[in-house]
């Protein structure tokens, strides 16, 4: 094998699978973890996939048989995590042809989400491998047997449904853990075993690779025009979100964590308000109850989070936001009324429905009406999403940097009502459709600052809408984002909001959304001290 690191032994006894018996044994008190894994093949070094390779590594000689790792591009990182699991047994490769001159038959490959299905690394494994999965499936597979998984998905507001849900949950006394795309590795977290409600970001990467995966609540919100480098076309990304209800109905009720409903049927908490989740609402609502094998609750209707699907078209359960800005869980019968967006400490409609979203998660798991109204009073925006970041001269500035699609930054501009608002735009373009955003500034901000290696397509297409734009809206361009801040602030007076809503990804000026978001945050704090030294 081309690549693989010298000592590294693959047992010749293994390219075969005539000798495996057809049903595997599985470990009592889990999911479905096989007594025997057999030979594992691991796809990628990221974060998901340094957590297999040093789990699965551990368990050669017992459940393992051989692990193969295909490191994917060589550098100094990659070479010390390939050190410091050598062993017997255990081969790494590096590079997008490692696989190409295997000639081994794997029980099971757990490909990391940056791989593509039409990648070489993921093609060739579909032909040596049994199966290909995420790292999520393994990781819900190697959990134990009572323990809860909430799953959620959709576009936006992942991240922040997500720290919420495991925020009220914490705070009722549950054993809950956000884990997946939002920091922890669901991998780390089942190794560790101190986690009973497992509370995931999964994204559409993920789960495009599950089988097996059955949350016992799983949260659709909202699916908009996004990741199409990775998928191709909105239909296969929908597709893959849409993946994680498909085996809800197969989810075994015997090991139900006891805090689940007494029915121990999963649960499907979906974002009516958006038009590709209401489809699916729709075609979930006309299967029988037997048909559907699970639970649902939709969030709102097409009018928006105000509305009540009960009154809208007879569904048995609803969430949604009354006038007065309550928040409602109807669910199994029971009508629960858990605080008031008035409450919330994050900005937005968007956050009051990730809020409704996270509530709902909690009433499903049996937190009392209390419990959570006050832990969604105490519940503090995140860090890179409409994160307050302080005042300079009296312009409050807000780092969103997290906003990298359109979607994301018109719900953003929209938080702050009746407020001045400059926004700064751009960064790596993902040549999306900018109407939307074009409309949302035109109504709700005076001015728009277009940067980075997008600013140019962003600043035309306002300008191209100038004779749609009202009296005064300014339109400015920058080179990189330092500049872009200075111009914002000089556009902007004392009471004024000054939001990055990048509309983009990072990665022409960045390594991640989060470094851009650090980087926005010291530049405002450098100027907060430039303005204090002028005062002194």
């Amino acid at each position: 094998m081309a690549g693989v690191n010298e000592g590294a032994a693959i047992g010749a006894s293994h390219v075969s699978d005539a000798s495996r018996p057809s049903d595997a044994a599985f470990l009592p008190n889990t999911k479905c973890a096989p007594a025997h894994l057999g030979n594992v093949l691991v796809l990628g070094l990221g974060k998901s996939g340094k957590s297999v390779a040093r789990y699965c590594a551990a368990l050669v000689g017992t459940r393992v048989d051989e692990l193969v790792v295909a490191a994917g591009a060589r550098n100094d990182d990659s070479e010390a995590f390939v050190g410091s699991i050598a062993a017997p047994h255990v081969a790494c490769a590096f590079g997008d042809d490692a696989l190409a001159g295997l000639d081994m038959h794997f029980d099971i490959c757990i490909a990391s989400p940056g791989i593509p299905y039409y990648h070489e690394l993921y093609v060739r494994a579909l032909e040596l491998s049994d199966e290909v999965v995420s790292e999520v499936e393994f990781s819900w597979r190697e959990s134990a047997a009572d323990s809860v998984w909430v799953a959620l998905t959709g576009t936006n507001g992942k991240t922040t449904t997500t720290s919420c849900a495991a925020h009220l949950l914490a705070e009722a006394g549950l054993a809950a853990s956000a884990v997946g795309n939002i920091g922890d590795v669901c991998l780390d977290a089942v190794a560790a075993g101190k986690t009973g409600v497992y509370v995931a970001e999964v994204s559409s990467y993920q789960l495009y690779s599950t089988r097996l995966f059955a949350a016992d609540v799983a949260v659709m919100l909202n699916i908009t025009p996004d990741h199409l480098h990775w998928h191709k076309t909105l239909a296969a990304y929908r597709d893959a979100k849409f993946k994680l209800l498909d085996n809800l109905s197969n989810r075994e009720p015997q090991r139900a964590h006891a805090v689940l409903p007494s029915r121990g049927r999963a649960v499907a908490i979906l974002d009516a308000t958006n038009d590709v989740v209401r489809a699916k609402v729709r075609e979930i609502k006309a299967l029988s109850d037997e048909e559907r094998g699970f639970t649902y609750i939709p969030m709102g209707t097409k009018a928006g989070v105000g509305g009540d699907m009960r009154a809208a078209c007879g569904a048995a359960n609803a969430a949604f936001i009354d006038a007065e800005g309550a928040f409602h869980i109807a669910f199994d019968g029971v009508e629960h009324i858990v605080g008031n967006v008035s409450d919330l400490q994050i900005k937005g409609e968007h956050n009051a429905s990730n809020a409704l979203a996270a509530a709902a998660v909690a009433v499903v798991l049996g937190v009392s009406d209390d419990e959570i109204a006050c832990a969604l009073a105490s519940f503090a925006p995140l860090e890179h999403r409409i994160e307050p970041c302080g005042q300079v001269d009296g312009i409050e500035c807000y780092n969103d940097s997290k906003a990298t699609n359109v979607d994301a930054t018109v719900k953003a501009i929209a938080s702050f009502p009746g407020r001045p608002l400059v926004v700064l735009l751009g960064g790596d373009d993902k040549d999306t459709d900018l109407d939307d955003l074009v409309r949302a500034a035109h109504g709700h901000a005076r001015a728009v600052v277009c940067f980075g290696a997008g600013g140019s397509r962003f600043a035309a297409a306002f300008e191209d809408a100038c004779a749609d734009a009202p009296e005064g809206f300014a339109v400015k361009r920058a080179g990189r984002m330092e500049e872009a801040l200075d111009c914002a602030l000089e556009l902007c007076e004392s009471g004024d909001v000054l939001l990055l809503s990048p509309a983009c990804a990072s990665f022409d000026e960045f390594s991640s959304f989060e470094h851009r978001g650090r980087v926005f945050k010291q530049l405002v704090a450098d100027r907060i001290e430039r303005a204090a030294s002028r005062e002194a």
